[in-house]
């Protein structure tokens, strides 16, 4: 890794040329690197964790200024519990993980002595551009090296001196490995974002990491393909039989595990007859811990009757843009799924009447991020994630659960909601393309037509 102010164009064509000799780097060479970051890293650990509460510091005063946003504040904190474990776990579990590049996922013998094979192969070079999150160069560094990507690397003025820190160490750690030393490159000149979006060129790929306003901006100023989401605005379906007990666990994880995280749920849609069921434990549990509820009429009404005259008092009413809102903080929106089958409310035409409801709402307002339902139904459950048009779809799980490493990717450099190439976490393979090889001994096109000779097109076995 190189710390640079170098401009926008040279840093570009260096990462260019520098990603075409990490793609052959042999694999035992990659390793190699990331084992050294590992090992510099945890030496460099005070140093580091210093560097961050001095940004930290600064981050604190300009959200109590109103200049930052408290989402950020808690994404910038790498002393937060775990997280700096979690950081280097990452570098190791992508270390473990087999090899991407040169897999033969088809092989077809196209005529005698001619034969395609399709094989992996790096996309070529990345740029990631992003806010707080200082964990983000140890993840991109372990993922764009194991699958031979070269990484330029812009973060925000927020977390500057956590950056360097870092990088300094990703830097001492890779001089004396075999990865060029240009396929890793931190820039630390400002104003340079609009110069570096313009090379389509020698860049492949832009993944943001940052607010929906960074997002947008990226994808609206550049050629270069983008990957990545806007919004993580995360549904949660309870329908009537869901369990009572996990459902409490799993809308708790959901929202307050790390409210500020995009795969944090933001609108919980209940059953009309989970109203009485299992709404009024879930929402003590939630204002018991301090979370906000913005309820509509339906569920605000059942649950005032429910619940103790302190706990029905801090109930606030919902707005129909609370349901396209990415809080980001402890607020969670409730809309009751009504049944017009209210008559025979436990017949299997309610049942799928209110599933259709719910997967209407959330292919309406969802930012195909992740969804999840909590059913007793595999059948229900099996509708539901077939037919949301999310990135990730779950049954009886938090929504939380959508990210690289629980997905055992190791890490990953984001979360994607993009419909080509990589979506969900994007790990190893969503950083990977391939190539067609096809090897003959002298045949040409002209060979074959009616007259000629006739293609063969035999599926062969990959191993």
């Amino acid at each position: 890794m190189s710390l640079t102010d170098s401009s926008p164009a040279q840093i570009a064509r260096a990462a260019s040329a520098a990603s075409k000799n990490l793609a052959i780097l042999p694999l035992e060479g990659r390793n190699d690197a990331l084992t050294a970051i590992h090992q510099s890293l945890t030496q460099a650990k005070d140093n580091i964790l210093g560097a961050n509460a001095k940004d930290l510091e600064l981050a604190t005063k300009a959200a109590a200024d109103g200049q930052l946003s408290h989402s950020v504040l808690k994404r910038l904190d790498l002393g937060r519990p775990g997280k700096w474990e979690d950081m280097l776990q990452g570098v190791l579990d992508v270390r473990k993980l087999e090899d991407p590049l040169g897999k033969v996922t088809l092989r077809t013998l196209l005529d005698d002595d001619l034969t395609l094979e399709r094989i992996t192969c790096p996309i070529g070079t990345l740029l990631i551009i992003f806010e707080a999150r200082p964990e983000v160069i140890a993840n991109i560094a372990a993922l764009a090296i194991k699958s031979g990507n070269a990484a330029i690397l812009k973060g925000g003025k927020e977390s500057t001196a956590s950056f360097l820190a870092i990088s300094k160490a990703i830097s001492s750690a890779l001089f004396q490995t075999r990865v060029p030393n240009a396929a890793i490159q931190l820039v630390t000149a400002r104003d340079v974002i609009v110069s570096l979006l313009e090379e389509d060129k020698h860049i492949d790929l832009v993944i943001p990491r940052g607010s929906n306003d960074l997002v947008r901006y990226i994808k609206a100023n550049t050629r270069i393909p983008v990957l990545g989401h806007a919004d993580g605005l995360c549904s949660i379906y309870i329908h009537r039989d869901a369990d009572p007990e996990s459902s409490v666990r799993i809308v708790l994880d959901s929202k307050l595990g790390y409210p500020a995280a995009c795969n944090s749920v933001e609108t919980l849609l209940v059953h009309q007859v989970a109203l009485e069921t299992k709404l009024p434990a879930i929402a003590t549990a939630l204002l018991e811990q301090g979370c906000s509820l913005r309820c509509d009429s339906t569920s605000k009404s059942a649950l005032k009757s429910s619940l103790p005259p302190d706990k029905a008092a801090l109930l606030q009413d919902a707005t129909e843009e609370d349901y396209d809102t990415e809080f980001l903080s402890p607020i969670l929106a409730i809309k009751t799924i009504v049944s017009s089958y209210s008559s025979n409310l436990y017949s299997s035409p309610s049942d799928d009447h209110a599933l259709s409801l719910a997967i209407a709402h959330i292919n309406a307002h969802s930012s195909h991020h992740t969804d999840a339902i909590l059913t007793s139904s595999e059948d229900l459950a099996k509708k539901f994630q077939a037919s949301i048009d999310s990135a990730c779809v779950f049954w009886n799980t938090s929504t939380r659960m959508a990210d690289g490493m629980r997905f055992g990717f190791g890490t990953e450099v984001g979360i994607s909601t993009n419909k080509i190439h990589a979506r969900g976490p994007v790990g190893l393979e969503g950083l990977c393309v391939y190539k067609y090889a096809v090897s003959g001994s002298g045949q040409v096109a002209g060979d074959y037509g009616t007259s000629g000779r006739k293609w063969r097109h035999k599926r062969l076995p990959l191993d």
